[in-house]
């Protein structure tokens, strides 16, 4: 199927091609007629399958169809957990509606950078894509007003609740007109959804897209068996002896992130770290620099990560495994993403073998193991 079968504009198609997309995902198969067609929507998606678009797309050709009758308030409001993937969905939008005959204003807002700098930029916007906390900061000095949004969309809604937005969700929704398109999408069926979703939306189409288990076989594993003292230096020698560039290395925690970063610039590796403790300027302009490959090396956490959506991402090295099996999957589902391949290297110490079975165990697939004892690290 091609996406002039999806009830989209002339325009709109033009903007598609003029970003290289050929074919549209399953998720946007399914979803943008539904959403054209004044459905709410339930989908279940993984980062990577193409959601974003999915819902971008038919909303701005809701934009180019009412061109006519258009007024310039708030229309449509987009909830997502953390700044990146904020910044990411308006950039989205941007770059689809660029050349369009109709123009759209569309803003991101979230905490971190200081609120009278977004204030002054809502006016006449008609898409606003916000954190919760920072919406409702926005609301408290008026300057955002919900009572005509036409179209909610709840991206990673089941993030949102692991990181404690319910009350502030609630208080969102409660602002809203009855009377709207809801959209909502999560990356599990999980029960903690089930209060908003039940309350939220009507007769919903029921999207559900495999989960990135159907992207591994695109991507090259590999366990490289190593003690405590000598990861680091194993990190370093795979960066330099491969000539890799472009990696994405995944850490458990803040602490261990800015650490790393330290050492390989110390050994002459380009690298920055994004999370949580870092302000909005750097953390944007470290995704930036390692977008354009300024950056050899991006050193995150897990919470950072989401919103961190690179098409063609070579290499991701967890450096330490993550908690869970599912976290595994996404970690490594940011490489090996629609028909690319990519590879996807872990650092295993004697106590992580455990768990890194049942990563395998969970995941369908087992993983080569390489011994690096006879590896010279000295000078690494």
């Amino acid at each position: 199927m091609s996406f002039k079968h999806l009830g989209l504009s002339e325009p709109l198609l033009k903007a598609i091609l003029a970003q290289e997309y050929t074919a549209p995902f399953p998720i946007q198969e399914q979803a943008i007629p539904a959403i054209l067609a004044g459905k709410d929507i339930q989908g279940i998606a993984q980062t990577g399958s193409g959601k974003t678009a999915s819902f971008v797309l038919p909303i701005l050709e809701l934009f180019q169809r009412k061109s006519n009758s258009r007024t310039l308030h708030l229309k449509v409001l987009v909830l997502v957990p953390t700044r990146e993937l904020a910044i990411q969905v308006s950039d989205v939008i941007s770059t689809f509606a660029e050349k369009l005959p109709t123009q759209v204003k569309n803003m991101a807002v979230f905490g971190g950078v200081p609120l009278n700098q977004q204030m002054v930029k809502l006016r006449n916007t008609e898409i606003l894509v916000a954190t919760p906390g920072r919406l409702l900061d926005l609301i408290s000095t008026q300057s955002v007003n919900l009572g005509r949004i036409e179209i909610l969309v709840l991206d990673e809604a089941d993030k949102m609740l692991d990181l404690g937005f319910e009350e502030e969700m609630n208080n969102i929704l409660r602002l809203m007109p009855a009377k709207r398109q809801n959209i909502l999408f999560s990356a599990t069926l999980d029960t903690k959804l089930d209060v908003i979703k039940n309350t939220l939306l009507c007769e919903p189409v029921k999207i559900e897209i495999e989960e990135e288990t159907h992207n591994i076989e695109l991507i090259k594993q590999s366990a490289y068996l190593v003690s405590p003292e000598r990861k680091g230096p194993l990190l370093r020698y795979l960066i330099k002896a491969r000539g890799m560039q472009q990696i994405l290395v995944f850490v458990s925690s803040v602490r261990t992130a800015d650490n790393l970063v330290v050492k390989l610039k110390k050994n002459g590796i380009n690298a920055a770290a994004i999370h949580s403790k870092k302000t909005q300027n750097a953390r944007t302009e470290a995704l930036r620099n390692f977008k354009t490959n300024k950056t050899t090396v991006l050193v995150a956490t897990d919470l950072a990560s989401r919103g961190i959506d690179i098409q063609f991402l070579p290499f991701v090295i967890n450096y330490e495994l993550p908690r869970s099996p599912k976290d595994y999957i996404h970690r490594i589902g940011r490489t090996g993403r629609a028909v690319s391949s990519g590879e996807a290297i872990s650092l295993i110490c004697p106590d992580d073998q455990h768990h890194f079975g049942i990563i395998q165990k969970k995941m369908g697939k087992k993983v080569e193991s390489i011994d690096t004892t006879d590896f010279d690290l000295g000078k690494y």
